[in-house]
Order: structure tokens, then sequence, then C-alpha cells
């Protein structure tokens, strides 16, 4: 669009207006792109379901294996390679191996399903494996900080800390 002499200032505003919304626009779809190209790199998991036609060979209420798509491929990783899990909104990313993978489920459906003596809720929304804990450091007001095998950093609530370092006493070899 040239811009004319005789020309109305009502055309030239919505020429504007218009070139605007169409840059919006532009942007969204732009980040909607990246945004979906992330997550699909980035992965998901999910918990194995039992088979149609037998039995499933791992106990479905504790599985030992976790199904990982990424980059389109699938992969099974072992429950015990979970270095911890974090609840985020309606998701818990599970940390392995250094990246994490989220999973549709509630911190408190996930807990039911892990191994208890394994996996021991540090935080409201943290749960750990503490056979990747290296160390806890207590913090002022009764909190802990909890260093995992990989470099991590877990926070460790006031009100869980008694049970989180019962659990690893019972962890301990006697």
């Amino acid at each position: 669009y040239h811009y004319q002499d005789d020309a109305t200032w009502p055309v030239r505003l919505m020429y504007e207006y218009l070139k605007d919304v169409r840059a919006f626009f532009s942007f969204v779809a732009i980040e909607h792109f990246f945004s979906w190209f992330g997550r699909r790199r980035q992965g998901e998991a999910h918990l194995l379901a039992a088979p149609d036609d037998a039995p499933p060979v791992d106990a479905v209420e504790r599985p030992e294996r976790f199904l990982v798509r990424k980059l389109g491929r699938d992969f099974l990783v072992a429950t015990g390679d979970i270095e911890y899990a974090q609840a985020a909104g309606n998701y818990v990313n599970l940390r392995v191996r250094g990246h994490d993978y989220p999973l549709r489920s509630t911190m408190a459906a996930l807990e039911e399903r892990l191994d208890p003596g394994i996996f021991v809720r540090a935080h409201r929304s943290w749960l750990v494996n503490v056979r990747h804990l290296v160390s806890i450091e207590p913090l002022e007001g009764g909190e802990a900080l909890l260093h995992m095998d990989d470099g991590g950093r877990v926070p460790c609530s006031r009100r869980q800390l008694p049970s989180f370092r019962q659990a690893l006493a019972v962890q301990a070899p006697a």
C-alpha cells in the first residue's frame, strides 16, 4: 500500500491496524511453534498399562519401568533411575540422568505407585529417590536442602524433615 495524499485518515488507520494485527499473530504462531518443538524434544513419560491379552510381567501397582517418548522414539526408563520428581501443575517432572520428563499425573498418585522404601516425600512438591541422595544441609527455620548425586538440590520442608530422616534410618544398612 502506498500512502496517497487523497486517501482519508480512516483508510490509513485501518491499514496500520491490520498490519499490526498480522505482525502480532505471526509472533504468536512462531512462539507456539517453538514451544511445541521444545515439548517434543523434551519428551514425555507414561505409566505402562497392563497388557490386554496376558497378565502383566511387572506389578502395575509398582511399575519397574516408565515409557518415555523423546524425539518420536519410545524408551523404557527404570524406576530406580529416577533421581527425584517435582510437581508442576497437572504434571510431575521426572528427573532421569540430567533430563526432565513430564508425566501427566499428580504427585500423590505417583507416590502411591512408587516403592515407599526408596521414594520419600521431601516436600509437598518433591519426591526423592534416597539412593541418589548425597547429603542433607540443614537451613535456618528447620528446613533442609538435599544434595543429589547429579548436583541437583531439592528442598526439604520443616514438616517433612523428621519423616524423611526416619525413612533414611530405615534405609541404612544394619
